[in-house]
């Protein structure tokens, strides 16, 4: 009886984790802001390593936000940080300033001494240049989803939040690598939203979120800053985010989309280095987003050996119970991520989860990823 035992126990847990956490995505709310409404000046800050063709595609679109001041002009700037690229990054960013006065260039040269590592480097030198006291943050190889992504990112900010976390999704492509990922990225929202709206802010994405200067300083004078390349949006929530300062934006205006990798061996190095702040979290949230991670490995290892006992129907009774609870959130949430093509995959990728929790564990737990490009 301790199997079938640890089985229901497992099931539980998942149950109750999705009812307490992610049954909040049915009442996410969406912003609320009028194109080309007069708000505070914004500054946008993207840091740029060897992204030359990826500027050129998607900078324009950012640099052509409809966000202005009272007078009709734009308010807002956009300070993109050469950081030491050896492609042509620095010819773009001089054809798109002439086009553009709301673009700043701040170059890193090769040989600059460097007082953090990575990422963070050239994102100290990114605030260093803003003007602005709200902050978006974005990278090279997002595209705004709209010309009103800019107004609808920053609407928590006017209500007094300082962190908002907002939607990085992934463009649509042929292949079960693509889907996947789509897929990751989905469940990842729905966890990170439902956890702010429950006043558990643990992370966001840095490829689309805003905040205050005053938090980002914050964070970066924090002792964990400098230990990572990366991580700077995780560790800024780790360092400044409050049960009550952190809001999340859900409007398909307010989301970017990317590119997402092409082979499993791309993808499995971004997620090493992305997995690799997770030991950082608070220890309460390390234990609630372990006890999600344990139950659903231990309740899909325990669903298969349990199927060739007798209490074949008993488990898949619970098991039934289980999956139509999360696939039906998961349904709910890919209507709002505009991700419905690969709802068909849902049962699919919810056992893949599992091996993905696996294989990635060591990042998870001690491994550090040391390089950001």
């Amino acid at each position: 009886m301790v199997l079938p035992g640890l089985f229901i126990l497992a099931v539980v847990i998942q149950l109750v984790y999705a009812l307490y956490f992610f049954t909040r995505i049915l009442f996410l709310p969406l912003a609320r802001t009028e194109p080309g409404m007069a708000h505070e000046p914004v500054s946008i800050i993207i840091c740029a390593k060897n992204e030359a063709a990826n500027l050129k595609k998607n900078l324009p679109a950012i640099l052509a936000q409809r966000y202005q001041d009272s007078a009709g002009g734009r308010n807002y700037e956009v300070i993109v940080v050469n950081d030491a690229s050896t492609d042509n990054t620095a010819e773009i960013l001089s054809e798109l300033q002439a086009q553009f006065s709301c673009l700043k260039i701040a170059t890193i040269p090769h040989d600059a001494p460097r007082s953090l590592p990575g990422k963070k480097y050239a994102l100290s030198i990114g605030v260093a240049n803003v003007t602005h006291h709200w902050l978006l943050l974005t990278d090279a190889d997002c595209a705004p989803a709209r010309d009103t992504w800019l107004a609808q990112m920053v609407v928590p900010l006017g209500d007094g939040k300082e962190l908002v976390a907002g939607y990085g999704g992934y463009n649509e492509a042929a292949g079960l690598l693509n889907a996947f990922i789509r897929w990751e990225t989905l469940h990842t929202f729905l966890q990170y939203s439902t956890y702010i709206l429950a006043g558990k802010p643990y992370m966001a994405v840095g490829r689309n979120m805003a905040c205050t200067k005053d938090a980002l300083e914050k964070a970066q004078r924090s002792v964990i800053w400098g230990v990572l390349p990366s991580g700077d949006d995780d560790l800024l929530v780790r360092v400044a985010a409050t049960p009550h300062n952190t809001a999340v934006v859900c409007d398909t205006a307010a989301f970017t989309w990317s590119d997402a990798k092409a082979t499993w061996r791309e993808w499995a190095v971004q997620k090493q280095r992305h997995m690799s702040t997770g030991k950082y979290y608070k220890g309460g949230i390390k234990l609630l987003l372990g006890a999600y991670g344990t139950s659903h490995a231990a309740m899909w290892v325990l669903f298969i050996v349990l199927m060739f006992t007798p209490f074949q129907k008993a488990v898949l009774l619970a098991m039934g119970a289980r999956c139509i609870v999360y696939w039906a959130l998961w349904v709910v949430t890919g209507v709002k991520l505009q991700s419905r093509r690969i709802i068909y995959l849902f049962p699919l990728f919810d056992i893949g989860w599992m091996v993905y929790n696996f294989a990635f564990l060591p990042y998870i737990t001690w491994k550090n990823k040391q390089h950001w490009k």
